[in-house]
């Protein structure tokens, strides 16, 4: 097994467990907040303006506001945090405390002082501009490639953050997206590049490792695929 794939296959098992972890949790605190007549949502959900409130800023992803709400978050989450969390946990877990505080204080500062909100889904924005971007900024093709197809299935999530979109908290959403493509640049892969080799820029045949199909063929053969 060629070891950036066992890598790769340590750093994915790393992120199943994790990502299944907060769900876990997710759905363990709507159970008891379901019991107590979801006042867990309006107690520790987060208000605007206050000092006070701004501690909710952590407990407000894990906190929803029925069953309905909590299933619409619960795969997405599932799916971007996986693809998130995949290439190692350290930046996983760095680009979550700076998506969870750019969702919060986009609510806390924007959001009208009578509006309580609670949810995951501002995570889940961020982790949809995480994972669409990074690739980009890693100059990785692969993660290039999923971002692609990221962007092109789920471009629909761009109208949760449009302001006066019905049901939702749009500024939670923008504030997480935000946090999420900050997050891309801010926690990029600054390792330089090879250059390719003469003997392989000389070959003249197939796709050069310098092409887009090239990298991708490259990046695919690095991992024993």
């Amino acid at each position: 097994m060629a070891p950036r794939f066992a890598r790769l296959l340590r750093d994915s098992r790393a992120a199943l467990f994790t990502v299944l972890g907060a769900l876990a949790v997710i759905w363990a605190v709507q159970v008891a907040n379901w019991l107590d007549d979801y006042r867990l949502s309006y107690e520790y959900g987060m208000s605007s303006g206050r000092l006070d409130e701004l501690p909710d800023i952590v407990t407000m992803p894990f906190l929803h506001f029925g069953w309905e709400h909590i299933e619409a978050n619960s795969w997405p989450l599932f799916a971007f945090g996986f693809l998130a969390a995949y290439r190692g946990m350290k930046r996983f877990l760095l680009a979550t405390v700076l998506i969870v505080l750019t969702s919060g204080l986009t609510v806390w500062w924007f959001e009208r002082p009578d509006a309580v909100t609670a949810g995951a889904s501002g995570v889940v924005y961020g982790y949809f501009g995480y994972v669409v971007l990074r690739g980009i900024f890693d100059r990785n093709p692969l993660d290039t490639v999923i971002g692609v197809g990221v962007a092109v299935l789920y471009s629909y999530l761009l109208l949760g953050v449009l302001p006066g979109a019905q049901g939702v908290s749009w500024l939670g959403h923008l504030g997480g997206l935000i946090g999420g493509l900050a997050g891309a640049w801010l926690l990029r892969d600054r390792t330089p590049r090879r250059a390719a080799g003469p003997a392989a820029a000389a070959a003249g045949t197939g796709p050069t490792p310098t092409s887009p199909a090239g990298a991708l063929l490259k990046e695919l053969d690095d991992l024993g695929i």
